[in-house]
């Protein structure tokens, strides 16, 4: 057969990091075990929280009505009405947020959230324009990269990088280089920052809402990793919603990947939008996550959780991994961790590396250890700008166990120390 693509059919089903990330992810996590997987985004196995969701998928199945509706039930394409009034609930009463169940939509993950948001807002206009999602700093996300069902949906600005001391460095956005013009149709964040564990300031996301509600368009922050749900978050920090936002969840990042179920809170008009996409896209979303969560949500059981062991168990890692890299690095050769202030993973810049790091990741998997090379992460910037530190950065998971955490980062140190030498 010649298969004939539509030029959407060849965007969605290229090559894209994202696939080769999770394709990795999936075949570690399936195999035997030699491959040490310092490279995906997988939630830790925290024996407390695990011990939380088979607690609660034993009182599901002895509820024989209840179990019987998640399974066997379609709920409507925004989610449970219940859950989604626990959420709002749960949002108003630890922040103090005007929300209702008609401000909250799930989606299957937050990945399909940011691939509706994108189509919904950016790409070709009824009236034949050209409108684009700009991202105030990059690296970013990697799965952001390939979901935009046109050409030059991302238009993204370098940061400022502030050294900290002589291993550590900071990314902060340049707000005299970003420009919000009449063709943007939206502005994108992660907080905290997937890849970099960056946590943006309030003074930033302050910033950006003004430049949002100057030009009238959606700030949009993905708020898998952050406050109050799951809460890996290592700064101080003081979280914001207003109507002008749209704040994204993930019940993946509190440890319930398989459920696949994100959340978005919106402004009625863009909930009902994505409402509507669920509709024609899926019909309905996973019922497993919301019937295991929502009780939880209205106990308060969820947000103490949060506080008191996901946040210091990410935390515990984070500086565990921070002390692997200063021991296997040592001083022999030139390295930088950006501040971790939050999320599952450590960003290193080896600005003298001899190597792009996609080259870098080849070599060690060859070794057994996976990482993911920086370049996926900075997208949305113009064809011509070369930047070498794009080439110079990778992003490592600390979520796995201290034993395949020390072993990757000392193959990893191994490797660097031959390139250097």
């Amino acid at each position: 057969m010649n298969l004939k693509l539509s030029k959407i059919g060849e965007r969605l089903s290229g090559h894209s990091g994202i696939v080769e990330l999770m394709d990795d992810l999936g075949a570690a996590m399936a195999g035997p075990g030699e491959m040490r997987m310092l490279g995906g985004g997988n939630p830790a196995h925290i024996p407390e929280i695990l011990g939380v969701w088979r607690e609660r998928f034993q009182a599901i199945v002895d509820d024989e009505d209840h179990c019987n509706r998640m399974l066997a039930n379609y709920d409507g394409p925004a989610g449970s009405p219940k859950f989604r009034e626990s959420f709002a609930a749960a949002l108003n009463d630890i922040y103090g947020w005007d929300v209702g169940p008609d401000n909250i939509v799930v989606t299957n993950g937050g990945q399909t959230a940011f691939f509706f948001l994108f189509a919904l807002l950016a790409g070709e206009t009824p009236n034949g324009g050209q409108r684009h999602v700009m991202l105030p700093i990059v690296p970013e996300y990697i799965g952001y990269s390939d979901q935009g069902l046109a050409e030059n949906v991302f238009r993204s600005f370098h940061p400022r990088i502030e050294k900290l001391d002589e291993h550590t460095f900071k990314y902060r956005i340049d707000f005299d280089a970003i420009e919000v013009t009449d063709d943007t149709a939206a502005i994108c964040v992660s907080r905290p920052t997937n890849p970099t564990g960056n946590v943006l300031t309030d003074d930033e996301i302050a910033h950006l809402t003004a430049l949002a509600a100057e030009r009238e368009i959606p700030l949009l922050v993905d708020n898998a990793y952050g406050a109050p749900f799951p809460g890996a978050v290592f700064e101080s920090i003081a979280p914001v919603w207003n109507r002008g936002m749209v704040m994204s969840f993930s019940l993946s990042k509190l440890g319930l990947p398989g459920t696949r179920t994100g959340i978005v809170l919106a402004d009625e008009q863009i909930a009902s939008r994505i409402r509507s996409m669920t509709g024609i896209v899926g019909l309905a979303n996973n019922n497993v996550g919301q019937a295991i969560v929502e009780p939880l949500l209205d106990s308060g059981e969820l947000h103490q959780l949060s506080r008191e062991v996901i946040r210091p168990y990410y935390q515990q890692k984070s500086q565990f991994a921070q002390s692997l890299v200063a021991q296997h690095f040592a001083d022999d050769f030139p390295y930088l961790v950006h501040r971790s202030e939050g999320a599952f993973f450590l960003w290193l810049w080896f600005p003298e590396l001899p190597i792009p790091t996609r080259e870098l990741y080849a070599r060690l998997k060859q070794r057994g250890v996976l990482i993911v090379p920086g370049e996926y992460f900075f997208f949305g910037l113009d064809a011509h700008d070369d930047w070498p530190h794009r080439r110079q950065c990778i992003r490592l998971t600390f979520s796995q166990s201290e034993a395949v955490v020390d072993e990757g980062v000392r193959i990893l140190a191994d490797e660097l120390r031959k390139l250097h030498e």
